[in-house]
């Protein structure tokens, strides 16, 4: 399950297709697509069973972010997310949680990216938030 914050960081990064060789499929609900902006052919966008649910997240959380939230809850799957509040209310769901920075570090393991840290400061120079302790654990769990 897909945010489109992970979707907006990879296509800035030129590494979208990062995404389905790591996981697949790919499910986002329609609100992440459209705040996406772009259709992606291995992106199954997805209606929400229970769009009543939506409504009592967003006073967390963005539209984008409380629909991937419920779907994933409803779908079972995993959910990419970067956002701290999101994430805090995606494991009281009891989701499991993975963040941009974990999907760079996964594909570094698995020979998808030669380097790690110029990605990281592309990142940031683009306006991704990251504090120098995430940034530093992810070289460290990415051996550079």
């Amino acid at each position: 399950m897909a945010d489109s914050t992970c979707l907006i960081a990879l296509e800035r990064l030129g590494h979208l297709d990062i995404l389905p060789a790591l996981f697949e499929p790919i499910y986002a609900p329609r609100e992440v697509a459209r705040e996406f902006g772009l259709p992606l052919p291995w992106l199954h966008v997805v209606d929400l069973a229970d769009p009543e649910r939506v409504l009592f997240l967003s006073a967390s959380v963005d539209a984008g972010e409380a629909e991937a939230i419920v779907l994933a809850r409803e779908l079972g799957l995993k959910i990419i997310l970067d956002d701290l509040r999101a994430r805090r209310l995606a494991r009281r769901f009891e989701l499991d949680v993975i963040g941009t920075l974990g999907i760079l570090v996964r594909a570094k393991k698995q020979g998808i990216l030669a380097h790690l840290g110029p990605l990281l400061a592309e990142l940031e120079a683009s306006g991704f938030h990251m504090t120098r302790e995430l940034k530093e654990e992810a070289l460290r769990q990415a051996s550079e």
